[in-house]
């Protein structure tokens, strides 16, 4: 909470942020401000919640039940992994009437029979990740050719291969190209990337060596982080400079189909996929600023991005006008404030500032991070809250008897 918080993200969409009633008691605390925290906007998995006593969801008559179980509790929308079309069809019609969002990350389980249009022609509101993107757009197949080998449940494997649609694609500009944007606007699909979850497929050492993690990073999560067999995500073990390249080249073409979009007219949100993939909470946000920066974004759009455009995904499912996400009379307090000019630079709003000449000393300084984060009217000093992180982060080191 204190490193979103510290970075100015005052509402999040927990998709899941964790089990239904645990998540459901956090954000009413957070909405009645008896933590420092982030508002929490609450998604989940169909199927999922220790006091559904439903079982798995294998029919649509199924699904629409437990919609209507999670609606009663106070659910807002509902996250998609992997389920058979008919089923995520009715959920997602069920979710409508109930007037909850739904957001996919669409499983390569899942992408040979519902890519992003399909899904989206269902009804889906929300596209996260880059999986159905691609498989719609495919030029001389429908579904992705994995080598014979292939191991899905090795991440190494899956991860790797994933970037090797870059070039199976119709280009950039083509009429397969420009007609899933129209297509996408008519549905008023939005697209929340999370490049950052998946930066460090292109660069790993950049990753793993960021600045932030000796200070802010707890020893536990760095374990999770380390390669391995068995951590989602941290699947580091035998990374080549082949698997960067064709992630590079990856990133390329999914960041001219954003700009593209969003030309067009189409909302990109900012989001992160913390704590996965060496992507740390706040700074993942920051990073994700500037991998849409990197794709044809002025910084303006990338701010409106991570306001309006954010708070009109989370509202507009709902039939209501915002209740935050722009500075006006009658909407909740919400500001971020800091001595630098991020349209500048978007760096400055680090946690860990940003390193530059001061020509009048000639030494080099830090400056930046956000000052003050003030949600629901509240003002807090966000470098202080970035303080407390460091300070558990020196806690546990000390308990683990590292330096």
């Amino acid at each position: 909470y204190k490193l979103w918080m510290g970075h100015g993200v005052t509402t999040i969409r927990g998709v899941p942020a964790n089990d239904v009633n645990w998540t459901l008691s956090e954000q009413k605390r957070s909405a009645a401000n008896e933590i420092v925290a982030p508002r929490i906007i609450a998604f989940h998995v169909p199927g999922t919640g220790e006091d559904w006593k439903g079982g798995e969801i294998t029919s649509p008559e199924k699904g629409r039940e437990w919609i209507r179980w999670a609606a009663a509790k106070g659910v807002e929308g509902i996250k998609i992994f992997n389920l058979d079309p008919e089923i995520m069809e009715a959920v997602i019609d069920e979710a409508h009437k109930h007037k909850m969002g739904s957001v996919a990350h669409l499983a390569q389980l899942m992408v040979g029979r519902t890519n992003a249009l399909d899904a989206a022609r269902m009804g889906l509101d929300n596209l996260t990740h880059f999986y159905g993107l691609f498989e719609a757009l495919y030029k001389d197949q429908d579904i992705q050719h994995w080598p014979a080998d292939l191991l899905y449940h090795d991440e190494q494997d899956r991860f790797s291969q994933v970037a090797r649609n870059w070039d199976q694609i119709h280009p950039r500009g083509s009429k397969e190209w420009q007609a899933l944007i129209d297509e996408f606007l008519e549905l008023d699909f939005v697209i929340d990337p999370t490049m950052t979850a998946y930066l460090a497929g292109r660069d790993v050492m950049r990753e793993r060596n960021a600045e932030w993690h000796d200070t802010y990073t707890l020893p536990t999560l760095w374990d999770f982080y380390k390669p391995s067999r068995i951590n989602h995500g941290s699947y580091f073990y035998n990374w080549t400079s082949w698997d960067e390249i064709a992630w590079k080249n990856f990133f390329r073409v999914w960041m001219d189909f954003l700009n593209d979009y969003k030309n067009a007219g189409g909302h990109v949100t900012v989001s992160d996929d913390a704590s996965f993939i060496y992507n740390l909470y706040g700074f993942g946000y920051i990073e994700e600023m500037e991998l849409l920066h990197e794709a044809g974004f002025h910084p303006l759009e990338i701010f409106r991005g991570a306001t309006l455009h954010a708070a009109q995904a989370i509202f507009d499912p709902k039939g209501k006008p915002i209740e935050y996400g722009i500075i006006r009379p009658g909407l909740l307090a919400d500001l971020v404030i800091l001595d630098e000019n991020p349209v500048e630079n978007i760096k400055v709003l680090y946690g860990t500032g940003f390193p530059r000449l001061n020509d009048e000393t000639g030494e080099v300084e830090r400056v930046g991070g956000v000052k003050y984060t003030i949600k629901d009217g509240i003002v807090y000093d966000a470098k202080q809250l970035l303080k407390d992180v460091e300070n558990i982060v020196l806690k546990q080191k000390a308990e683990l008897g590292e330096k």
